[in-house]
């Protein structure tokens, strides 16, 4: 790879990055509010609650890296042809053919780093996330022991902690057991941890005392332990977690089971599962192509290069629009998502003629973006006038002009 290569290719993979994650940081943010009943309703710390939102992040990332990407390109060519670079690589003989090399070295890189999110990472975490979960959901401490409150576990049961101290520690520990009628236990100890072994789960008690009371004994018999075990493993449930379609690997989708209980209940989605995987790392692919063959080129005025990142901008917009609405179709319509793979390998092949031509996309420079913009603007207010509603849009866009 030449020095100019590594320079642009350098320039576009750090532009995807610092996009990829700001992007990714601000919409984890606004996943993880849903999970916020993890610490409110579950008991759960701070510590937990982001270990496990944060499997979440592989997932953003396959869909935010394609986008991430086409702002890096733009980027990156706007910013080339503003310094007029662009320019000396054209008169110093750099054909856009040679110029999109490291173009596409990023857009293959991403495609890999999709590629591999959709087959291995994210089915993996998925996993991971679901037992997480189901851990939470059968946590005995997060469930079952909170501070100043006696819980009733089960019938004949009673738990009571006077404090908490880190996730599995506590203090003032007072337990009341009543589920063997020739027997009634009361356990009282000073400090007691959660210690998880291969056989299950413990309470240890230390300093404290058992009380054991039985209906033919007058007195109870009080034993006094520096350290007590008590069992929790009946009170913990074995985490259940379902293998659904999120859950599978790439290569469980292209190659079922022949007894797969998903391919039989639900061929639709399953079959929408598996195009979904295949097709998002064609997107960055797509996505590069677009913005090379608007923006890759030499251009003299800015009005052009400002139509052209909007061009870019809608065409991006409208073909992962359209890429949505296969997928969800698909559902009903097996065909519509033959109709993706071919706008995508048509917008590809048409990006390939351009790049190969060395003819950029011209945008007829006199049309005037903003007198455009007024005249729809003065249409959609004569419109709103007829029913007496006021949108003085247009009169503002007038006035800045000076026409009032």
């Amino acid at each position: 790879m030449a020095a100019i290569d590594r320079y642009i290719f350098r320039t576009i993979f750090a532009a995807f990055l610092l996009v990829l994650f700001n992007l990714t940081a601000v919409i984890w943010i606004t996943q993880i509010l849903r999970q916020i009943d993890l610490i409110t309703n579950q008991g759960q710390t701070i510590l937990v609650f982001l270990r496990i939102t944060s499997l979440l992040v592989p997932f953003l990332m396959q869909v935010i890296a394609p986008i991430a990407l086409s702002l890096a390109v733009c980027y990156v060519l706007v910013k080339l042809n503003g310094d007029s670079e662009l320019v000396v690589m054209n008169a110093a003989g750099i054909s856009p053919r040679r110029l999109f090399l490291p173009v596409l070295a990023s857009c293959v890189v991403v495609a890999i780093f999709v590629l591999y999110i959709g087959a291995d990472l994210a089915p993996r975490l998925q996993r991971k996330m679901d037992q997480e979960f189901a851990k939470v959901r059968t946590d005995v401490v997060a469930n079952i022991i909170r501070p100043g409150a006696f819980v009733p576990v089960e019938r004949g049961l009673i738990f009571h902690i006077r404090e908490r101290r880190g996730e599995n520690q506590f203090r003032g520990i007072f337990i009341d057991d009543t589920r063997n009628p020739e027997e009634h236990n009361t356990i009282v100890a000073e400090f007691g941890q959660i210690v998880q072994r291969n056989d299950g789960s413990f309470l240890v008690m230390r300093d404290g005392n058992v009380q054991r009371r039985r209906p033919k004994e007058r007195d109870p018999t009080i034993v006094v332990f520096d350290q007590y075990a008590f069992d929790l493993t009946k009170l913990t449930p074995e985490p259940q977690v379902v293998i659904g379609l999120r859950e599978k690997y790439l290569w469980d989708l292209i190659f079922p089971a022949a007894n797969d209980p998903l391919k039989k209940n639900s061929p639709a989605q399953f079959r929408t599962e598996l195009h979904d995987r295949l097709l998002a790392p064609l997107y960055p692919l797509t996505f590069g192509m677009i913005a090379f063959s608007v923006l890759g080129f030499p251009r003299t005025t800015r009005q052009s290069r400002a139509v052209s990142v909007f061009l870019v901008t809608l065409a991006l917009g409208g073909l992962r629009l359209a890429g949505f609405a296969g997928i969800a179709m698909s559902f009903n319509i097996p065909s519509a998502i033959i109709a993706v793979y071919l706008l995508i390998a048509i917008t590809i092949a048409f990006g390939v003629i351009v790049v190969w031509r060395g003819v950029p996309l011209e945008i007829d420079e006199r049309i005037d973006v903003r007198a455009a913009l007024q005249r729809g603007l003065e249409r959609l207010d004569r419109l709103a006038a007829r029913f007496n509603i006021r949108v003085p849009a247009a009169e503002m866009l007038r006035r800045s002009d000076g026409s009032e």
